[in-house]
């Protein structure tokens, strides 16, 4: 299935086939595309990159079809490897965190710094966060291939 480039979002860089390598909704999923492009919020004289997400309902382009400005497609990755290194160690929490500083580091960025923490707002926090633990072990394979692959593109770039 081909991206429309008659929308707001131009599509320069695109993976069409995503749709076959969606984790575990592989070959059955609506995200049909990836792409990287001018985002649909420029103004005159004024241009940004944006990833976007494309979904297709099976009868048209979604409306949750997802554009984020390349930096917070790398914030989520920084937030995600942050995350997996922190349940890597989380058995030696009762709770799989230190309720007493839930903060689990703050990341430096321009400046200031991305605070990553358990959610204690979350009324169900201690049920939800075994949930996600499980959810994120039993997805461990293809979140490792990917972030595999990742260190691999970072090392040739010179990361």
């Amino acid at each position: 299935m081909r991206i429309p480039t008659n929308l707001k979002h131009k599509p320069v860089i695109v993976s069409e086939n995503y749709e076959n390598i969606d984790g575990r909704y592989a070959y059955d999923s609506d995200a049909k595309g990836l792409s990287l492009g001018l985002a649909q919020w420029n103004d005159r004289g004024k241009v940004d990159i944006s990833a976007k997400i494309w979904r297709y309902t099976g009868e048209k382009w979604s409306r949750q079809s997802e554009e984020m400005p390349l930096h917070r497609v790398l914030d989520l990755a920084i937030l995600i490897c942050r995350t997996k290194l922190h349940f890597k160690e989380a058995y030696r929490y009762e709770k799989s965190y230190d309720t007493k500083n839930p903060i689990i580091e703050r990341v430096g960025l321009q400046g200031d710094a991305m605070t990553v923490s358990v959610c204690i707002d979350n009324d169900r926090i201690n049920e939800d966060i075994e949930l996600f633990s499980r959810a994120l072990s039993d997805d461990d394979e293809l979140i490792s291939e990917r972030l595999n692959t990742l260190s691999g593109i970072l090392k040739e770039m010179g990361y």
